[in-house]
Order: C-alpha cells, then sequence, then structure tokens
C-alpha cells in the first residue's frame, strides 16, 4: 500500500523529536501502541506503516544505487604501527604536509566543478523546507552580511572495522593473506578523538552553522572518513556548499587555528569572504621584514625598540596600511633612542597582498575582531546538538544512506526547535504588550 511521503518523514521527525535513541522496529511497535504518535505523524491507528516501508522510503531520499559511496569490496588494510598520541585538545596533524596548498592551488588551475552527490535531493528538500523558513523569521542572522562558522566532529559509528574474507586461505592455513575482503562499512576509517583521547572507527563530520543565529542553526554538513583534517574538509564541504546553498551571500567565515593555512586566505580572497581564523600556535612568531621593523603575529609591526607601532589609517590609492612610531605624541618623541628626525617618528607601510594570512582586513587583536570571533563557537553548540541532545552516534547503521539521512533530519529538528522558540517569546511579547 502506498504511504504518504509527508507522513513518513514526518513520523521520523517525530521519532527524533520524542525519543531519539530508538530504532525504527521500537518505533512502528510504539506507534501501534501509542495512537497520538500516528494521528500526528498522518497515520490512521491501525494502519500503521512496517519497518521495511520506512527503509524503502528512505532509499528514495538517497540518489545512489548502493547504500554506500565506496565499494565494499576493498583492498585488505596493512596493519600500521600505533601512533603517538597527541596531547588533550590537540588535533592529529596534516598527513600530508602541502596537502591544502595543492588542492587550492588545483581549484585555481581547474575551476570548481558541481558534481552530483547522494544527498543532493536531502539538502534540496532541507533548504527549501526549512533553511528558508528560518531566514524569512531571521533566525539566520543578516542575510545581506551572512556569517558562516565550521568545524569537525568525530562520529563514532562502531568499535571495529569488520569485514569477512573472499577466500580460503585460513581454512588452508596461510595466516598472512593479501586477498581482497568485503567490508560493511567501506566509507569509514580510523581517526583521532582529541576530547576522548582515543582512537575511532567512523566518519569526521564536518559541519557549517550560521554564526550570527541566536539558536545556532546548522547550514550544511559533510561526512568524511574519520582520518580525514578538518582544513581537507573545509575545502571539500566549502565546494559542495558553495554550488548548492543559494539563500544568500556569505560575508564571512569564523574557523579555529586548525584552518590556518596560506592557501586557505587566498580562497577565501577570491571569493570575497572575510575569513576569521586563529593562528596556530606553532606558528606565532615575529616575521623579519627587510629592515630592523618586525612583523608580529596579529600583523602589527615591531619597532627597533620592540613597541608596537600604532596605526596611523589606510591608503585605498596604494593599497597599503600606514603606521606611525608608538612613542610620539603632540610631535614630541619620548624615545631614548629616536631612529628618525620626522615629527611624525618614524612611518611604515604594510601590504595586505603581501600576506593575507597576517595582515587581515580586520586587524586580528583588534575589539572588532575579537567580538566577531567570539560567536565561532556557535558550530560546537550546534554539534553538541546533534551528538549529546539528539544522540546521533545512537543509530546502529551499517550505510551512508542511513547516517546522512539521520544527521539531515536532526538538522531539521533543530531548525523546528528554533520555530518553536522564536513563536514562544513572540506570543509572550504580546502578552507582555497587549497583557
Amino acid at each position: 500500500m502506498p504511504r504518504d511521503p509527508d507522513s513518513m518523514i514526518r513520523s521520523f521527525l517525530l521519532l527524533l523529536l520524542t525519543n531519539p535513541t530508538k530504532s525504527i522496529t521500537k518505533w512502528v511497535d510504539c506507534l501501534k501502541r501509542t495512537p497520538i504518535y500516528a494521528i500526528l505523524s498522518g497515520f490512521e491507528p491501525g494502519d500503521i506503516p512496517g519497518v521495511g516501508t520506512f527503509y524503502d522510503f528512505f532509499k528514495r531520499l538517497w540518489l545512489l544505487k548502493s547504500p554506500n559511496v565506496k565499494a565494499k569490496l576493498k583492498p585488505k588494510k596493512a596493519k600500521k604501527k600505533k601512533k603517538k598520541k597527541t596531547k588533550k585538545g590537540e588535533k592529529q596533524p596534516l598527513k600530508k604536509p602541502g596537502i591544502v596548498k595543492r588542492l587550492v592551488e588545483r581549484h585555481f588551475k581547474y575551476g570548481s566543478k558541481n558534481k552530483e552527490i547522494p544527498t543532493d535531493f536531502l539538502f534540496d528538500f532541507f533548504q527549501s523546507v526549512f533553511l528558508k523558513k528560518s531566514a524569512y523569521l531571521g533566525l539566520l542572522g543578516d542575510l545581506k552580511k551572512l556569517g558562516i562558522s565550521g568545524d569537525g566532529t568525530p562520529i563514532a559509528t562502531s568499535s571495529y572495522l569488520r569485514s569477512k574474507s573472499t577466500c580460503n586461505c585460513f581454512n588452508e592455513g596461510i595466516t598472512k593473506c593479501h586477498h581482497s575482503r568485503i567490508y560493511s562499512q567501506p566509507d569509514i576509517n580510523r581517526g583521532w578523538d582529541s576530547s576522548r583521547e582515543k582512537y575511532y572507527n567512523g566518519y569526521h563530520l564536518y559541519m557549517l552553522s550560521a554564526s550570527d543565529s541566536y539558536y545556532d542553526l546548522p547550514l550544511y554538513p559533510k561526512l568524511n572518513p574519520a582520518s580525514r583534517h578538518d582544513s581537507v574538509s573545509l575545502l571539500l564541504t566549502l565546494n559542495e556548499f558553495h554550488h548548492r546553498y543559494s539563500i544568500s551571500h556569505v560575508d564571512k567565515i569564523l574557523l579555529d587555528a586548525a584552518h590556518d593555512a596560506g592557501a586557505i586566505y587566498e580562497l577565501f580572497d577570491t571569493y570575497g569572504v572575510e575569513p576569521f581564523i586563529d593562528l596556530n600556535p606553532r606558528t606565532k612568531h615575529n616575521l623579519s621584514t627587510d629592515c630592523d621593523i618586525q612583523i608580529s603575529p596579529e600583523g602589527i609591526p615591531i619597532c627597533s625598540a620592540g613597541l608596537e607601532m600604532k596605526s596611523n589609517g589606510f591608503e585605498k590609492d596604494k593599497n597599503r596600511k600606514k603606521w606611525r612610531c608608538p612613542s610620539v605624541k603632540n610631535k614630541v618623541n619620548s624615545c631614548k633612542k629616536p631612529c628618525s628626525d620626522a615629527v611624525y617618528g618614524r612611518p611604515f607601510h604594510t601590504h595586505p597582498k603581501d600576506d593575507l594570512r597576517i595582515h587581515t582586513k580586520t586587524p586580528r587583536g583588534s575589539k572588532r575582531w575579537k567580538v566577531t570571533y567570539l560567536r565561532r563557537t556557535s558550530v560546537e553548540r550546534s554539534n553538541k546538538r546533534e551528538k549529546v541532545d539528539y544522540h546521533l552516534e545512537a543509530g546502529n547503521y551499517r550505510s551512508s544512506m542511513m547516517w546522512n539521512i539521520r544527521l539531515f533530519s536532526i538538522m531539521m529538528c533543530q531548525h523546528i526547535d528554533a520555530w518553536n522558540s522564536h513563536l514562544n517569546e513572540n506570543l509572550n511579547m504580546k502578552e507582555l504588550i497587549f497583557g
């Protein structure tokens, strides 16, 4: 018997809103025993779809015949030496140094290609029904100057990388077998969880959220292999987001120190997006110049006396920023060893194009920069809602199809919660005004 797609998706969202740890099997039983859930879903009590009907419906939301992106038959993974655990809070370093620069250079050379991906239908539905509604209510922030925040988080899906052999080497007494194996979850691998200080098997979820949203609403997700670094995940996620998000232009992006790479700044400069990225602690040192003046990590020149120079405006015609001596006040130089006889002291110029990473549009360390960057943690709060409040990792699935459907559905629930809170606040305000 055919079922209404609206009722099917409504029923799954109701499952996540009421008890996200339940499986589809237990939810079908709950629909039979609790008529109010069936009615809210759009079903008639006593006429409830079966478990298979739900999974048949989910297949229609996935644009691949296979429930996984990669083939299950893969070469056997060789055992690697155990790596040293990094410090708490410290993320795993890049496996291939320089890969971010190579990816950006390839992008500039060949351009950005819009390839169809299995989650296209899911995001089209999410954008047309949920994102546009939140944008209309003003819950995403200022659409004329939309700010987004990005960060990755680990999603553990299994304790082991389950696989079975395709040969009889073990029965024949051959211990060192190199034949291919069939993996139940071919899209996952092993990665490092810095917060839990342990290795895990699963995905690396990279999430983009609206940084100025009061409710920390999500915009776009991508499930990457667990071993992928944040900076690489950012580039791949942004490429998909750029071709699919159509509500507004992105004005700024807020990222943590794991994304501190010169190539990323060049990419954002090309698209007219202002990056707010914290400096990597490993690179926090003064930079030398052609003279005795150095440049601090915040992009402020340091004079020969070791003092930070004062900003003296920006010359648009020459596209450079002017700095002057910090010891001069009211044309009086208080420096014991002045390095110039000029009335305003020694001048110095910095060109943003020389180093986009250091000479940011909004000076790093300024009040505006600090206030803007405080909103970077919005994506972390959004990820917390998905993983803790909605128990994202509780889904006992072995396919990328189901993990993506569960993830997008949870994001829909986040927007529904925001609508409910927003409408309740408006009703309470009207009661205060009109009594």
